[in-house]
Parts: C-alpha cells; structure tokens; sequence
C-alpha cells in the first residue's frame, strides 16, 4: 500500500499562507503540515522531523515547500534545508515565497509563446523586486538582452550584479526610469517589456510605449488599477492591442497556479529534486499552451 503523500509548508511569515495551503491540497497532497515564522536558526528541526520518519524508499512521499513574504529569508531557509540533508536522507523541496519564482516562470513562458526570446530586446520595470529579480533572471537564461530598470540606478545595478554572478555570460543593464522621458528611452529597440512593480502603480504609459515603437509583446503583473501598463487589460490574455501582444495579471495567473500545482505533483516523483527560478520555468514552457 503506498504511503499518504506529506508536505510540509515551512512559511516565514507569522501565519502560514492559506493560498499555498488550498493550491497544495489542489494539488493532491494528503496531508500539508503548516509551520509558521520559519528562520534559518530553527527550520533544521523540521526537515529532520521531515527524513527521519521514513525509510530512504518511502521519502519520495514527503516533500517540502517553502513560502512567506521575505523572499530573502525564505532563500536563507532553503540554504539550511539543504544543509539538513545528507546521503539518501533528502526530500524534493520547492521554492516560491510571495509567488515569485511562480510568477515570474510564467510571464516569461507566456512571453516565449509569441517571441523568439534569445537575442530578443527585453524591459523589465521595477526590476529590483522579487518577481521582477526572477524575471531578469529568467530571460537572461534565454538569451535576451535585459534592461533592468529601476527608479534609482544603483538598485537596478544591484539586481544585474546578482544575475550576472549565477550567469557571467548574460547580457544585462541597469536602467533608471524616474521620469516619462526616461521611461521612453529604456523601452526604445525592445521587443518585450514586462512590468513588475507594486500594485497599483503606473510604469509605463499607453503614450509611453507607443512612442517607444518597437513593442511586440507587454506583459503586465499588476492586478490592482491602475494597471502598471497603461492600456493593459487585467484579463489580457494574447490579446492584441494596437499591433502588441498584451497580458494582464489575471491573463498570466492561470498559468502561474498551473506552474504551480504541476509542481507540487512533481515533488513526490523523486525525493532529491529542488524546484526554484529555473525549473519552475522548465515546468512552465512545458505547459505554457495551457495556459
């Protein structure tokens, strides 16, 4: 009889996310083991709780995520989940706090439906944040060329210094946008541009990329008016607005919980996978027709 398959959702903030908690179940988990203001100091506990209870061949049925709103501390934990394993005692791990890893997967997939991303001309707005981190990230494993922008250049800087360490061959810029005019000129010659700001803040204007001229794809991951795109959609989803392929957050959403449950199921395959940035984007073109 095979074993109920366990998660364990190791969350860093002070109550555990419901939503990663209703997608895990969505997603077939028997049994999710919430823990709540998880820390590199007192997570290794866990993860012993976690491979000690089970046999080498039965750890493909336990497996742990790790979320919360810190993605620093969320990536701090996984530096010390990984530490807790040793020879065969490991379980497949999953790596997504706030969403990014997630999300930033599928704006790109969505993105690489209608673009031939490596040599591609890529913009990613308020570039410093999570999702937006990953999304250089992303494209710059694709081959494009990246315009990190940023309204202070040096956090823009930041972001290309920590993308070209993983990757030196990348082809990355920092770009400050604190203006219209500068806004203009960092989306000049780009083909795609995606907005990853703060809810509710306008990045680009409709009159802003279209004087930039060159847009064939907008993705915009802001879901609260206004949109960080001007003239994108919420609910865009491939649509074609003024000769550029156009998607909102919800456009993008239900392929990201489609990334996001599929990876869920994948982590009780094996026990020695590590699911973060990358292989959620590995999922993620994989399915990108779905979604």
């Amino acid at each position: 009889m095979s074993k109920p398959k366990i998660l364990l959702q190791l969350d860093t903030d002070e109550q555990p996310s419901v939503f990663d908690s209703v997608v895990a179940i969505d997603a077939g988990a028997d049994h999710l083991l919430r823990q709540h203001a998880i820390t590199s100091e007192n997570v290794r506990d866990r993860v012993h709780g976690a491979i000690f209870t089970r046999g080498p061949g039965d750890l493909h049925h336990t497996a742990i995520f790790i979320g919360g709103s810190n993605v620093a501390a969320a990536e701090a934990v996984l530096a010390e989940v990984r530490r807790a394993f040793f020879g065969p005692m490991k379980v497949s791990v999953m790596l997504d706090p706030s969403g990014a890893n997630t999300t930033a997967a599928a704006a790109v997939a969505a993105a690489g439906k209608h673009l031939t991303l490596c040599g591609a001309t890529a913009v990613v707005l308020a570039a410093t944040g999570p999702v937006g981190q990953r999304a250089v990230r992303l494209l710059a494993l694709e081959g494009a060329a990246v315009r990190v922008v940023s309204r202070r250049l040096e956090r823009a800087q930041a972001v290309c210094d920590a993308v070209a360490a993983r990757y030196p061959a990348a082809k990355i810029v920092p770009a400050r946008a604190s203006s219209e005019e500068e806004t203009i000129t960092a989306l000049t010659d780009a083909s795609l541009v995606i907005a990853t700001g703060a809810a509710g803040v306008e990045l680009a204007s409709s009159e802003a990329r279209h004087r930039a001229g060159s847009l064939k794809v907008a993705i915009d991951l802001n879901a609260v008016p206004p949109a960080g795109l001007g003239g994108v959609e919420v609910t865009d989803r491939g649509v074609e607005r003024e000769r550029v392929i156009c998607y909102g957050a919800v456009g993008v959403g239900g392929l990201k919980m489609k990334i996001h449950k599929r990876a869920i199921q994948r982590l009780f395959e094996t026990n020695d996978q590590l699911l973060d940035a990358e292989e959620l984007y590995g999922i993620a073109t994989g399915m990108r027709d779905e979604g």
